[in-house]
């Protein structure tokens, strides 16, 4: 069949077919961009084209070993990306489609607690006090729940800071909200495998990170050794978050329907009021 006859068979699904194929092509290169499985891929690909080599050139010890080899090549990749099989499905989880729909608080109360989670970062800030304070969205984090202590109480400005007090047995940890309830402090994360981090960040840098990779969360970092505010979200940090950009990404998860101006001119308010 010449190359027009090709293309005078092709139909509307085989165009589809292809298009689903390089999406997820392209999908999977983006989950293992920069991990071990990059490296991975490129070694099976060797060992297939010295199989085609061994073949041609009749070289048969070589081909057998190769061909046994690669007869298990399913199980060993089982084994070997795991993590990124894991966190490929986790993706594939998360998706609009499959993913359940997310707590709902109303506005008024969307906002009082954006307002004690921004008022408590803040405070953190100011006092150098390091903190990690990580927000459930869709994916749900039972099992990091699981390590810390569970407090089940309201969000407050006073709780967070009480929690991350130094020298205190909740203070070396995470904190989880769920909605508007504090799930539990102390809490161990997973770091991150990014190998390409600044060395200037910390251990509690590379567990937002971690966390954030796993999960659809959102993760505010307060550094105790300079006081910087980040935010971890989707694998990628973003530091020196001031007070407007914190509030305005906290609006965007727990109100996203809602005008975020308002609660920026509340906090911007209270802000000079306590100046005063």
């Amino acid at each position: 069949m010449g190359l027009p006859d090709f293309f005078m068979h092709l139909t509307l699904f085989d165009v589809v077919d292809v298009a689903i194929v390089a999406i997820l092509l392209v999908k999977l290169f983006g989950l293992i961009k920069e991990t071990r499985a990059e490296q991975l891929i490129k070694g099976i690909f060797a060992l297939l084209v010295l199989t085609k080599i061994s073949e041609l050139l009749h070289l048969y010890t070589i081909q057998w070993i190769l061909t046994n080899v690669m007869s298990y090549g399913i199980l060993l990749i089982i084994i070997m990306f795991q993590p990124e099989l894991r966190r490929g499905l986790e993706h594939i989880g998360r998706s609009r489609v499959l993913r359940g729909s997310f707590g709902e608080i109303g506005a008024e109360a969307s906002q009082q607690l954006v307002q004690e989670i921004v008022r408590a970062a803040l405070s953190l800030s100011r006092q150098q006090m390091g903190a990690i304070i990580v927000m459930e969205r869709h994916t749900g984090l039972n099992e990091i729940v699981d390590t810390g202590t569970k407090i089940d109480g309201n969000v407050t400005t006073d709780l967070l800071i009480n929690i991350f007090i130094p020298n205190t047995p909740l203070h070396d940890g995470a904190v989880i909200i769920k909605n508007d309830r504090i799930k539990a402090a102390a809490c161990f994360l997973p770091l991150t495998e990014n190998k390409n981090l600044s060395r200037d960040l910390g251990t509690r840098h590379r567990a937002a990170l971690g966390i954030s990779e796993k999960s659809d969360c959102i993760a505010v970092v307060v550094s105790e050794e300079t006081g910087v505010i980040s935010i971890a979200e989707n694998g990628v940090l973003k530091r020196h978050i001031d007070e407007k950009t914190l509030a305005k990404k906290l609006m965007e998860i727990y109100s996203p329907t809602k005008n975020n101006r308002s609660i920026v001119d509340q906090l911007r308010r209270r802000h000079d009021e306590e100046k005063e």
